[in-house]
């Protein structure tokens, strides 16, 4: 750690960063599918180009913003995974990006918003991907009613179909989840292909379902924590703490109350905080503590035994890594070298 650097800051144990991304590459790679990680995680140029020079297909992003960050750093094929409802001004901007020869695709999940990607993007080559619901129950069609979607695309080209099992951030419900996402997809592929069209593209996956996803039905895997990991992954067991890639390194502030209070608040490692969440962050190498308050710039944290020395320094674990990435200008690799900039922060349109 460097001793010199000002508090809070997030840091990147370069060694497991690498480790990570080689081991979500290696396991799709044994699989025979493709790995399209979700960027919305790292948001770096920097770690992209890990992923890509790891084998990676492309890479997924959640919204048109990043996409034009990545291609503007040479990211030459890109899926925006999220179901846009596009206005001329946002449909100028995806024709901007796919005439700059980034092979495009973005999502739909209803008929109206495949009709109007079919409206405002004809001829742009952008393809469009069909979302469906595999129980995460936030955005995507039944998936039976995959097909009448694509349809609707007209002469837009349909890659294929995909969905999030965000239902897998529950403790105890990793596999289950693959499960549902792999029956989910099987039945949207086959509605596509009865609609008369070609499912190139099943796609799928979660950094907590990851290890359970069903390759006999899905041909791509999106996962995006998998790459960092957070307190999340950690409590929910599809990580350990030796995989935890990203801290925010916070100097011990203060003992009041007999607690350790931290530099590193809500502004540095973000305020999520899942219901099934033990506390609001851990602490790398204290792993039976926990961060019982959290404000804008203060972290207190309980922690059994003897508390860290006032002026020492401490590696804090964000409950959600993406979050935290997205409130830093840079993160700062374990080599010594130049911070790495986070390329899409803030684009979050």
């Amino acid at each position: 750690m460097t001793a010199e650097r000002a508090t809070p800051y997030l840091r990147v144990d370069v060694d497991r960063l690498h480790a990570n991304v080689a081991r979500a590459a290696e396991a799709a790679a044994a699989a025979g599918v493709a790995l399209r990680p979700h960027a919305k995680t790292h948001k770096s140029a920097d770690i992209a180009r890990l992923q890509l020079d790891a084998g990676a297909a492309g890479l997924t992003v959640a919204t048109v913003g990043e996409a034009e960050a990545f291609a503007a750093a040479g990211v030459t094929d890109l899926f925006v995974a999220y179901p846009l409802w596009l206005t001329t001004a946002l449909a100028g901007r995806l024709r901007s990006l796919a005439s700059s020869g980034v092979r495009l695709a973005i999502g739909v999940d209803s008929v109206g918003g495949a009709r109007a990607a079919a409206a405002l993007l004809a001829g742009s080559g952008t393809e469009v991907v069909i979302e469906v619901d595999s129980g995460h129950h936030r955005s995507g069609v039944e998936p039976t009613a995959a097909g009448d979607v694509a349809l609707a695309a007209g002469d837009l080209a349909v890659r294929g179909v995909f969905t999030f099992p965000g239902h897998s951030y529950s403790p105890g419900a990793r596999a289950a989840a693959a499960r549902d996402e792999g029956v989910a997809l099987a039945v949207a592929s086959e509605a596509v292909r009865a609609a008369g069209l070609d499912v190139e593209v099943v796609s799928g996956g979660s950094t907590p379902s990851l290890e359970h996803a069903d390759t006999t039905v899905l041909t791509e895997l999106r996962p995006g924590v998998y790459v960092f990991n957070d307190a999340q992954q950690w409590e929910l067991g599809s990580a350990t703490p030796e995989q935890v890639a990203l801290t925010a390194v916070a100097t011990v502030v203060s003992h009041a109350g007999g607690r350790a209070v931290l530099d590193a608040g809500s502004k540095v490692l973000g305020a999520d905080r899942a219901p099934y969440a033990s506390g609001s962050g851990r602490l790398l190498d204290h792993p039976d503590a926990r961060i019982v308050q959290l404000s804008e710039h203060h972290a207190v944290a309980e922690v059994p035994g003897r508390l860290p020395a006032l002026g020492s320094r401490v590696l804090v674990v964000p409950n959600h890594c993406c979050t935290a990435v997205n409130l830093a200008d840079e993160l700062w690799p374990t080599t010594g070298d130049d911070p790495w900039p986070v390329t899409a922060r803030g684009r979050n349109g």
